[in-house]
Formats: structure tokens, C-alpha cells, sequence
């Protein structure tokens, strides 16, 4: 592929493994503890025209698309745990850990359509996501406006101003708690495999792992980062709602916060929406000069979702993409996808329909 034709690719950590995709393909590698490459791979539809492509729009069906895709990698990445510790409690929590840090370990790509899913496990997320970065915030903040009798309305900008900063102190403590978890920080190894191979992928580099090696765990439109500016956004749209909407004092501050936050909730797409794209404009633009200073708070955070990987965790990223650029190259007129076992990582670039994407 030409350089100026080159698609975003987006990815995600996993258990063991690496999720990534590209407009028309997707493929998640994890590796097994006898060393064997599990894939799992298929073509997808891209959208070219329609409200999903639209800008503000585009930001909605890429992330609810993300968390299609990334729910689907993580069920695949705990069935091979699974096999290996043959059904053992360790492998639930370790997901159940990991299925909490998706949003934080996944750069955006292009809307793409997965074609299914289930879509009961994307609303959890979301439900989760709403708890406790948007209702655990606003709770603290409501709190300590209570306790230090500062007598803010809920609805006026310093209030605003506190509950996003209460929203990264909550988002950065519990990276950090979770980082702890030796099973998570192999998920965040994995992370900056991810974040190093699609940099090889995007200088035009040859995908080996001498290369990749050399690059940065950082990359400017990772999860991490979305999140960071997420809460730096917020302030600016829900003190933008306070204003707009009629006052609301009903002489109880807890009912004062509850209606409060029931009217945020329809507002949060449109926040999402603005996030994703002012995230697209900074990686586009800020990546290098004076601008890029604006690209160091998600930096920053990164450094707690991401890790140093070994070679043998770059492996996976790799084979992963390579996977998933065979398919991009091929779509849908490619060989059928489906789930394919490798003893190695040599095995697999020995594959004929890999060699392509080399």
C-alpha cells in the first residue's frame, strides 16, 4: 500500500494477545502458554457514506463499534486462558480486570461495521463507563462542596470545573491501582506492543520486532488519551448545559445533583462526539513543534497503561496486524476468515497469505 492510501489501524490489549483493525478487516492473536499463535479473523464492511461517517456523528459509531470489537477480542482472549488454566477462577478475574481497562487500551480507527456482537455486553460497558466516570465524580465533587460548605450550584462552572477534576483523579487512581495486578500489567505490556507496532506500521517501517523495539509505548489517539481530554471536555459541554437549562433548586442538594445529572446523560454523546474529533485534530497536527505540548496530559496517563514489552509480546502485536493488513488488502474476495492455530510466531509468517502484508 502507498503511503498517502494507508488506513488508520486501531487496536486493543488483551488477554495474552493483541486485537487489531483496519476499515475492512479485523483479527485478534493471543498467545498460548505452549507458545502456539491463536487467530481469530475476518473481512468487515466498510462504511464510506452515511450518517456514520459524517463529523460528530463518526465519533458516536466509532466508539460504540470500538466496544463491539473489543468485547468480542477480550471473550476470545479468556477462552484461551481458559484452555490453559483449564477453566480456573484466575482467568474470570483477570478478565473481568481487563474488560474494565478497554476504553483506556484502544486507539480509534476509521467506523467500521463488525457485522454482530453482543450487544448486552457493549451496554454494560457503557452503563459501567457512565457510573463511575460521570456519577462518581459528580458524587465527590457534591460532597466536597457539602463538607467544605463552598456553596456551589451544581449547575455553575466551578462546580463543573471540580467534578472534572475529581473525573481524572478517579480515571489516574485507578490505573494505578489496577497496574498493580500482575495479570493487568501484562495487559498493559501488551498495550505498548500495540502502540510500538502500529508506529512501525505508520512510518513506513518493516514490521519486525528490531523495529518496533525502537519505537514508543506513547501514541497520540490511544483510549488513555480519549479519556484524559473526555474530562477536560466535559467541563466546557456541561457547564455550557448548566447555563442553557432552567436552574434547578429544589432546596436538596442530593435531588439538586440527581437532576442534575439525569440532565447531562442526553448530552453525552455530544461529548464523545467533540472528544473524538478534537482527539483526531491533535494527532493529526500536534504531533511534533511547540503543539505538541497539547498531546502530554494523555501522555502522561499513558505511562500507566502502557509498559515495556518483551520481544515475545511484540511478536503478537505483530502477527496480529500482519493478519489484519493481509485482510485489508485482500477484503472480501480474500480466503474466508475464521479461527486458525499457529505453533509459532515463525509458523505463521511462513503462511503464503501472509506474506503480503510483510
Amino acid at each position: 500500500m502507498e503511503e498517502t492510501r494507508r488506513p488508520y489501524i486501531g487496536g486493543q490489549a488483551v488477554l495474552e494477545g493483541v486485537m487489531m483493525r483496519a476499515p475492512c478487516s479485523f483479527a485478534v492473536v493471543v498467545r498460548r502458554r505452549d507458545g502456539a499463535l491463536e487467530v481469530r479473523e475476518r473481512a468487515m464492511t466498510e462504511r464510506t457514506s452515511g450518517p456514520s461517517r459524517w463529523p460528530l456523528l463518526r465519533g458516536i459509531a466509532s466508539l460504540v463499534e470500538s466496544l463491539k470489537l473489543g468485547g468480542e477480542a477480550l471473550r476470545f482472549s479468556v477462552e484461551q486462558m481458559e484452555k490453559d488454566l483449564a477453566g480456573s477462577a484466575s482467568a474470570a478475574l483477570s478478565a473481568l480486570g481487563v474488560w474494565l481497562v478497554a476504553l483506556a487500551t484502544q486507539p480509534d480507527g476509521e467506523p467500521v461495521q463488525s457485522g454482530g456482537g453482543r450487544r448486552s455486553g457493549t451496554w454494560l460497558m457503557a452503563l459501567v463507563a457512565i457510573a463511575f466516570f460521570i456519577a462518581l465524580p459528580q458524587g465527590i465533587a457534591a460532597g466536597v462542596n457539602r463538607g467544605l460548605h463552598l456553596g456551589l450550584e451544581v449547575q455553575s462552572a466551578g462546580f463543573q470545573a471540580m467534578t472534572g477534576a475529581f473525573k481524572l483523579v478517579v480515571v489516574v487512581g485507578y490505573l494505578l491501582a489496577i497496574r498493580r495486578v500482575p495479570d493487568i500489567r501484562r495487559v498493559f505490556q501488551y498495550h505498548g506492543a500495540e502502540h510500538k507496532t502500529i508506529s512501525t506500521y505508520e512510518a513506513g517501517a518493516a514490521l519486525t520486532v528490531d523495529n518496533a523495539r525502537a519505537r514508543t509505548t506513547l501514541h497520540p489517539r490511544c483510549g488513555t488519551t480519549f479519556l484524559v481530554m473526555v474530562a477536560l471536555v466535559s467541563i466546557v459541554v456541561f457547564t455550557g448545559v448548566g447555563a442553557a437549562l432552567p436552574r434547578i433548586h429544589t432546596g436538596s442538594a442530593l435531588l439538586d445533583n440527581v437532576l442534575f445529572f439525569a440532565e447531562k446523560l442526553p448530552f453525552l454523546p455530544v461529548m464523545v462526539a467533540l472528544t473524538f474529533e478534537l482527539q483526531r485534530l491533535f494527532a493529526r497536527y500536534c504531533t511534533t513543534g511547540p503543539l505538541r505540548a497539547l498531546l502530554w496530559p494523555g501522555f502522561l496517563v499513558q505511562k500507566i497503561t502502557t509498559a515495556e514489552p518483551d520481544d515475545a509480546q511484540l511478536e503478537v502485536a505483530l502477527a496480529s496486524l500482519r493478519v489484519t493488513l493481509f485482510r485489508q488488502v485482500e477484503g472480501e474476495e480474500g480466503a474466508g476468515g475464521g479461527d486458525v492455530s499457529f505453533p509459532s510466531y515463525s509458523a505463521l509468517l511462513s503462511a503464503p497469505r501472509l506474506r503480503a502484508a510483510a
